[in-house]
């Protein structure tokens, strides 16, 4: 902007300069004719004026002489009598000889050029001025009265006369020149305002703003550029909320996303696809899909999308690392408003957990089905043999109403275990929280289970800690949890074992480990053991009277005291649950 200044105030300067210098020249030129106009006519005069006194006498007397001595030094002029021919008669400085006077050459030269002239005008070299009158005497030509004065006068007029022109037109382009660079700046101030915004704006710095000083086309200017500004601040702010908007749904939601481009590069990938398909943002970005994507189920369905350009929607099965895992994939063209080609979206919705709670379920029904087979079954067929006619035998029908007890007690048993399963689980389940004493309550447990663990010959032992400990829970829900935990050691422990119960005081947290010496499993087993009726030795189990539901109890009663269960375990060495549950539970009072 400051070379726009410049080069405004050079045109301005030039402009200027120009103009003064064309009217100084005018005014010089004005200035001389007027002056030369004046000093003619005032020679005029003072030449009539010195011919009619000459004329008055009729020879130059020595009257006559001073006169014209003294009339000459008055005018700063040299007055010469000439007569016709050529010859002078009379000079204020003298008659001198013809070869040493110029003078006399020069009005020699003048007569014989001017000889039938009333007037004579002659300049010589820029140094003399002549002027000439005829002289009458008698009526007739007698001669001429020529006046002659220096041009210096002249030129010392001239050259004051410019001067004066150069020092007023310096002046004035002096002060013209001051104010046309307040003037310059005055307009171009907004203007280089608006320039540094627009830059600014230009750069996407759009909370630039300019002054609105004035109310003419500059303020306009000015304020139209922050009004621009505000939009674009208020445009880019409404594009960076829902840019943002955007990106935070596209990275925090739960399915992985891959956006191809209408050429098959992949241009986005969130972070739920790198998450669950272990692969890093680089390996992706900028690559052609199918030097990109490793699954040739996925290759395919991007190029079904991009030969049909319909959506797809299919289920498939991709292993990653060491498992197989489902997903739900969901493919769309992009299409522009004008029918434009813009790429492929995929949506992968990993469904592994639902195909594993369908499997589950399945499996619930079948194990529900073939444990309610099983003592249906028996109480079945004792019954048919009980009226086929073995009643008639009492030892054998006291021993096969005996079996039939027993297989009803255990349907009874499984049945009220999925009740109380299914209560756990609702929506909506309570406890009725109290400060329960665990010592006491373990206590209690052992006197329960004492009988059956002398039946099988196995120590059962309790290691209280050092004081008191008091949790925060429902206490016949707590018993429960701790009558399946020590029921099931006392059942997969041979005879001849032990089973302990180990109290700790872990600070905010009271630590009970059930272990025992019993069977054991296997590492890969632990994470099924909490599954409804898994079983890790089905037959021991089974005889065992076990209705498979008991760890899921336990599970699901500790997690709703806010607790946590953990199982260590070796073949033929034991197994050892821990338990932790809060002392004071805040969450739950």
């Amino acid at each position: 902007m400051s070379r726009f200044r410049s080069r405004l105030l050079f045109a301005l300067i030039t402009l200027i300069i120009v103009v003064l210098v064309g009217l100084g020249l005018l005014l010089g030129q004005l200035f001389k004719s007027f002056y030369l106009n004046t000093f003619n006519q005032r020679l005029e005069k003072e030449t009539n004026l010195v011919t009619l006194l000459v004329e008055e006498e009729e020879t130059i007397t020595p009257s006559l002489q001073k006169h014209l001595g003294d009339i000459g030094k008055t005018l700063s002029a040299r007055i010469s009598i000439i007569d016709l021919d050529g010859t002078l008669q009379y000079d204020t400085d003298g008659i001198v000889q013809p070869e040493e006077d110029s003078h006399q050459e020069v009005l020699q030269q003048i007569i014989e050029k001017n000889k039938d002239k009333e007037r004579i005008y002659y300049e010589r070299n820029d140094e003399m001025y002549y002027y000439g009158a005829t002289l009458m005497r008698d009526g007739e030509r007698a001669g001429f009265v020529v006046l002659s004065t220096p041009v210096e006068s002249l030129h010392r007029v001239n050259q004051q006369i410019w001067g004066l022109l150069i020092a007023s037109l310096g002046a004035a382009l002096v002060v013209i020149l001051l104010l046309g660079v307040r003037i310059t700046a005055q307009y171009t101030r907004p203007i280089e305002s608006a320039t540094k915004v627009a830059m600014e704006l230009a750069k996407g710095n759009y909370k630039a703003r300019t002054y609105e000083e004035h109310v003419d086309e500059t303020g306009m200017l000015s304020q139209s550029i922050n009004v621009l500004a505000r939009n674009l601040q208020d445009m880019t702010k409404a594009q960076e909320m829902q840019q943002d908007r955007l990106s935070t749904l596209i990275e925090n939601m739960g399915s992985g996303l891959i956006l191809i481009d209408g050429r098959g590069y992949v241009n986005l990938i969130n972070r739920a696809y790198k998450e669950t398909f272990h692969v890093e943002q680089s390996d992706y970005l900028y690559r052609l899909y199918y030097e990109a994507l490793e699954h040739k189920e996925v290759v395919e369905l991007v190029e079904e999308i991009f030969m049909t350009e319909v959506r797809v929607r299919k289920q498939i099965v991709l292993p990653l690392k060491i498992e197989r895992r489902h997903f739900e994939v969901y493919g769309a063209p992009i299409i522009g408003f004008n029918d434009e080609w813009k790429g492929i979206v995929l949506v992968f919705h990993d469904i592994t957990e639902l195909k594993k709670l369908e499997q589950m379920r399945k499996d619930f029904v079948a194990n529900v089905s073939h444990e309610l087979k099983t003592p249906i079954t028996s109480i079945k067929g004792f019954s048919e043999t009980l009226l086929d006619g073995a009643m008639n035998d009492k030892e054998t029908l006291e021993y096969f109403l005996s079996i039939i007890l027993k297989e009803s007690e255990r349907l009874q048993s499984l049945i009220e275990d999925l009740l109380d399963l299914s209560k756990i689980e609702r929506q909506g389940f309570r406890l009725n929280m109290a400060y329960v004493d665990i010592h006491e309550l373990l206590e209690d447990i052992l006197v329960i289970l004492e009988a059956k663990a002398k039946e099988k010959e196995i120590s059962l032992e309790l290691y209280k800690a050092k004081r008191e400990l008091f949790i925060f829970g429902d206490n016949p829900r707590v018993k429960q949890i701790f009558i399946n935990l020590i029921n099931n050691a006392l059942a997969y422990t041979p005879p001849g074992g032990k089973v302990g119960v180990t109290v700790q005081d872990a600070g905010d947290m009271v630590e009970i480990t059930v272990s025992d010496t019993g069977i054991g499993m296997d590492e890969e087993e632990i994470p099924r053991i909490f599954e409804r009726f898994y079983r890790v030795d089905k037959a021991r189990s089974r005889n065992s009277g076990g209705t498979g539901l008991g760890l899921a109890i336990v599970k699901h009663l500790v997690e709703a005291h806010h607790g946590k269960i953990t199982v260590k375990s070796k073949v033929n060495s034991g197994t050892a649950f821990k338990v932790k549950l809060s002392k004071e539970n805040k969450d739950l009072q």
